[in-house]
């Protein structure tokens, strides 16, 4: 049966994550419900990663195996005709027989964006995380330069399914300020993540970004490998996976 790699994007504000969740709305659960329309029989979606309620993505990757015997564009067609305005299929390609969205995957890359401004916005508040004190945009990429490596991350995350270690390689950890719309980015790129690594990160980041706590404080939890000596974990609204890397480009 042939194999199709597809890239999705979606807003996952109406959602609870990407998995599959008995009697929960789920993105998974919106990919596989129109693709038993096309094919009439229950079709298992398979993601790179699984991102949690309220997470979006630009870039997320699955792969299925369906009997679908026209072009894979025509299969993009199909499946867009079928979902909600916020879920779309970006592409389709066949795929190897080898090739598994999640396993075969070499890097994933996530953005944090945070508004930081006193007055509330609106617009913004389903994709930002608002913070109204000052950040400190030095500071808090000299933290963050700590990340690059490979380390354990257990102060910052649970490990996942399947993966028991808490070591992960972190490929490149940086912040960016646009002064013009008040906005902070956060981009990291990593071989892999615990589970609510990133959003563990921001939270604590942000402390050091808010003067809260040092630099020097913030290597310390990192080296304690302590979860409970973490920041809170940021707003899920803010997270973007944007992202997923394979070997073969």
């Amino acid at each position: 049966m042939p194999k199709f790699k597809a890239i999705v994007e979606y807003d996952g504000s109406n959602y609870h994550g990407w998995q599959l969740q008995p009697n929960a709305n789920t993105v998974q659960g919106e990919i596989e419900k129109a693709l038993s329309r096309i094919f009439h029989e229950r079709i298992v979606v398979f993601g790179a990663g699984r991102t949690d309620a309220g997470v979006h993505a630009t870039g997320q990757v699955v792969h299925v195996l369906v009997p679908w015997k026209h072009s894979a564009d025509d299969l993009k067609k199909a499946l867009n005709s079928l979902l909600p305005d916020d879920i779309c299929i970006l592409s389709v390609s066949t795929a190897q027989n080898d090739f598994h969205a999640r396993h075969s995957a070499i890097s994933k890359t996530y953005r944090y964006q945070i508004v930081n401004q006193q007055t509330r916005s609106p617009l913004k508040r389903l994709y930002f995380w608002e913070i109204a004190y000052p950040l400190d945009l030095g500071k808090l990429q000299e933290a963050s330069k700590l990340l690059i490596g490979i380390h354990d991350f257990s102060s910052f995350g649970a490990p996942t399914s399947g993966t028991p270690s808490t070591v992960r390689k972190i490929h490149e950890a940086f912040w960016e300020k646009d002064e013009n719309s008040n906005t902070f980015s956060f981009t990291v790129r990593g071989s892999g993540f615990l589970r609510f690594m990133v959003r563990s990160l921001v939270g604590t980041l942000v402390r050091v970004g808010l003067g809260k706590i040092s630099v020097g404080d913030f290597a310390d939890i990192f080296m304690a490998c302590d979860r409970s000596k973490a920041g809170p974990i940021a707003k899920p609204q803010g997270l973007f996976l944007v992202k997923v890397e394979y070997q073969e480009g």
